[in-house]
């Protein structure tokens, strides 16, 4: 049986680590919702709350997000038309523009993050040890470095 390449310890690793990232993102999910926001829009608006002056270029906010430019400009637009980030032009670049998050912005995170951090600590913290913990943690950077190369030195 231990031919069986459906047996492969690999596909193990690959699914728990799915299972577990689909689990915690479901969680995640009902939690922005229930503050009427999408998971993507909160990745933008937390990296924008985590940056110098609260501030990014559009082409940094998307590399920091994996997306596209087209893609972070249409989070962008829509946040924006809700109040929650505003666009300012990016000083000795004509084309450039960031994108800053406003006080509505942060309003809309502060009463988010509460109730995301207190399902954070259930999903993640909770269930492991502290000597668990920081092991995943180190795991986590280990293999976020081996898929995204640079992202450490991207992410606030």
């Amino acid at each position: 049986m231990a031919d069986n390449p459906l047996d492969d310890s690999r596909l193990t690793l690959a699914g728990l680590f799915i299972e577990t990232c689909g689990g915690l993102t479901a969680q995640l999910s009902v939690v922005h919702t229930e503050h009427g926001l999408a998971g993507t829009d909160f990745d933008v608006m937390i990296r924008l709350a985590r940056s110098p002056e609260c501030r990014l270029r559009m082409s940094d906010l998307a590399a920091q997000t994996d997306l596209s430019t087209s893609g972070i400009t249409r989070i962008v637009d829509r946040l924006e038309r809700r109040g929650l980030i505003r666009r300012d032009p990016e000083p000795g670049d004509r084309r450039g523009c960031v994108a800053a998050l406003t006080h509505q912005g942060h309003q809309a995170l502060a009463a988010d993050l509460p109730p995301l951090l207190d399902t954070i600590q259930r999903c993640l913290i909770d269930p492991l040890t502290p000597n668990q913990l920081q092991r995943v943690t180190d795991a986590l950077r280990i293999l976020r470095d081996a898929l995204r190369p640079g992202a450490a030195t991207r992410t606030p």
